[in-house]
C-alpha cells in the first residue's frame, strides 16, 4: 500500500515541476523535461526513504524530493550548455586573428603534471617553451591540444606568430651599455618572445649570430656578435638580462643565448612562420675572474662560441 502511494505521489509530484515521469523500473523513472528531453533517474534513495514513512507524510517528501531532483537536472543541464556555449572554437579563433605566441619557461608549466603536455606548446630553447594563447578581452588563456580539432600543430602556431608580429605593436631601439651596443625588441604586452622568430628582420648579417635573451616578457635583449669584444659583450648581456628578470613584473629567465641563423631562417620569413622549425637558441653563461683575467664558459655552447670568436679575430 505505501509502495503504489510513493509511485503515485512522486509522478504527482514531478508533474508538479513540469516534468513528465513514468516508472520503467523498481527505482528507475524516465523523466521527460521540455527544454531537455527524456532521461532516465535513479530514485533509489526516494523508494528507500518512502518505505520509512507513514502514507499522510509521502506526498510531502515526494515533492521535496522532486523539487531538489528537477533543480539539480536543470542546473547540470544548464552547465553543460554553457560549456558548450564556451568551447574554443578553432575555426573562429584563426579567422579572427585571436592567437598568440607567449613564452613560459618549462618549470612555469611543470605544475600540475601534465599541463605542459596538454597545452599547445613547444620547446623554443633549453629551459623556454613558446606557447599558443587566445587573446581574448579580458583574459590571456592557454590553449589546449584538445582544442586544435583538425588544424594541424604547425599551422596553429604559425597563425599565432604571425598575428604576435603583425597585429601586436613593437618597437627597436639600440643603445651602448658600458660600450657594448644592445638592441631591445619591446612593447607593453607579452607577445614579443614572438620575435624571436624574425630576427633576421632586426639585425643585419652577422655571421656568428647574436646574444638573444628573454628576461621578461616584454623585451627581448639582442647583441649581434661582432667588432664589440665577446667577452665584454657576454658579460654585459648576462648582467642586464639578470636585472630585468629580478625587477620585471613577471620574470621569464636571465639566461643568454647564443643564437645561429640556420635552418630556420633559410626559409622565407612566411613559410618559416609555419614549419614547425624554431630558431637556433643555445644557453651561453660565462665567469669572469677580473683578477686573474681568466674567463670559464659554463656551459659548451659559450666554449663553442669562445672558439669560433676567437679563431674569427
Amino acid at each position: 500500500m505505501v509502495q503504489d502511494v510513493a509511485v503515485h505521489a512522486l509522478i504527482s509530484a514531478f508533474a508538479g515541476e513540469n516534468v513528465e515521469a513514468r516508472f520503467v523500473g523498481p527505482t528507475t523513472v524516465s523523466l521527460s523535461l521540455p527544454e531537455i528531453g527524456d532521461i532516465p533517474a535513479d530514485v533509489t534513495v526516494y523508494t528507500e526513504h518512502a518505505d520509512l514513512l507513514p502514507p499522510s507524510e509521502i506526498p510531502g517528501f515526494a515533492a521535496e524530493f522532486a523539487r531538489g531532483f528537477v533543480q539539480g537536472v536543470r542546473r547540470h543541464h544548464s552547465r553543460a550548455q554553457a560549456a558548450q556555449a564556451s568551447a574554443v572554437d578553432i575555426d573562429r579563433l584563426l579567422a579572427e586573428e585571436s592567437l598568440r605566441i607567449r613564452l613560459y619557461t618549462e618549470q612555469t608549466l611543470a605544475d600540475p603534471p601534465g599541463l605542459l603536455e596538454s597545452l599547445v606548446t613547444r620547446p623554443l630553447a633549453p629551459g623556454l617553451v613558446e606557447t599558443v594563447v587566445m587573446d581574448l578581452p579580458d583574459s590571456i588563456v592557454p590553449l589546449n591540444r584538445a582544442d586544435l580539432g583538425h588544424r594541424g600543430e604547425n599551422e596553429v602556431f604559425g597563425a599565432a606568430l604571425r598575428a604576435s608580429l603583425h597585429r601586436e605593436p613593437h618597437y627597436v631601439e639600440t643603445h651602448q651599455l658600458w660600450g657594448v651596443p644592445i638592441t631591445h625588441i619591446g612593447q607593453t604586452h607579452r607577445y614579443i618572445g614572438a620575435h624571436a622568430h624574425v630576427l633576421k628582420r632586426h639585425l643585419r648579417q652577422a655571421g656568428l649570430g647574436a646574444l638573444v635573451s628573454f628576461p621578461v616578457p616584454e623585451y627581448v635583449l639582442v647583441h649581434i656578435i661582432g667588432d664589440v669584444h665577446l667577452v665584454a659583450a657576454m658579460e654585459t648581456m648576462q648582467s642586464l638580462s639578470r636585472t630585468h628578470a629580478e625587477q620585471g613584473e613577471h620574470p621569464l629567465t636571465p639566461q643568454v643565448y647564443w643564437w645561429r641563423p640556420g635552418a630556420h631562417e633559410d626559409l622565407p620569413e612566411e613559410q618559416a612562420l609555419v614549419s614547425g622549425l624554431v630558431p637556433d637558441l643555445r644557453p651561453v653563461e660565462i665567469e669572469v675572474d677580473h683578477e686573474e683575467r681568466s674567463v670559464t664558459p659554463r656551459t659548451a655552447a659559450a666554449e663553442e662560441l669562445l672558439t669560433l670568436w676567437t679563431h674569427d679575430i
